[in-house]
């Protein structure tokens, strides 16, 4: 994490939610908290409406974005259309049935996760399958990478997705890293 970075944390929370342009009330599912670029991004292109949960496994991580990070975070807690839960995102995933709108994960490195071991399981095709039952018809699972990763795309299409995938920048400029968000929509009913 670094708060000098956020470009592609940004981009997963934009490309999603144009997408879902035209609901007035969408409901989504950030995994992970942060720096928070992914949350405020989402706030920014949210409407009113919009109900965001942020499922963030680190409860220190809670704590001192309320405290010592809150210059970098602002005031986007205090937000009404935001809800914070310690806990992990896969069982929010799991205690849900066509609930959510959009899920982004912005969790690990991405599928090919280095920092908890768990985390393997939400990209896995049975976190998947959890993923596409707990999204509404047409909702958007959007997920960033620290690389891309063709097997992945392979998975989300075998799951149900159409899977579009994006280059980004982790900055907001045109140099530094690349990073990859792939955006799949749920297919059927």
């Amino acid at each position: 994490m670094n708060s000098r970075l956020g470009g592609s944390e940004e981009a997963l929370a934009t490309l999603a939610l144009e997408r879902l342009a035209g609901r007035p009330g969408p409901r989504v599912l950030i995994g992970g908290l942060g720096m928070g670029f992914t949350l405020r991004a989402a706030q920014a292109a949210a409407p009113r409406g919009a109900r965001l949960i942020v499922a963030e496994i680190v409860p220190d991580l809670v704590s001192w974005a309320g405290q010592h990070m809150a210059a970098v975070f602002g005031d986007c807690l205090s937000d009404p259309r935001v809800e914070v839960r310690t806990g992990d995102v896969g069982a929010a995933i799991r205690a849900e049935t066509a609930g959510f709108d959009a899920i982004l994960l912005d969790v690990d490195n991405g599928p090919d996760g280095l920092t908890v071991a768990d985390n393997d399981a939400l990209y896995a095709d049975a976190g998947l399958l959890a993923a596409r039952r707990a999204l509404a018809a047409g909702g958007i699972l959007a997920v960033w990478s620290a690389a891309p990763d063709a097997g992945f795309s392979k998975r989300l299409s075998r799951s149900g997705f159409d899977v579009t995938t994006h280059t980004v920048r982790a900055g907001r400029t045109r140099r530094g890293a690349r990073h990859t968000i792939w955006i799949a929509v749920r297919q059927g009913g």
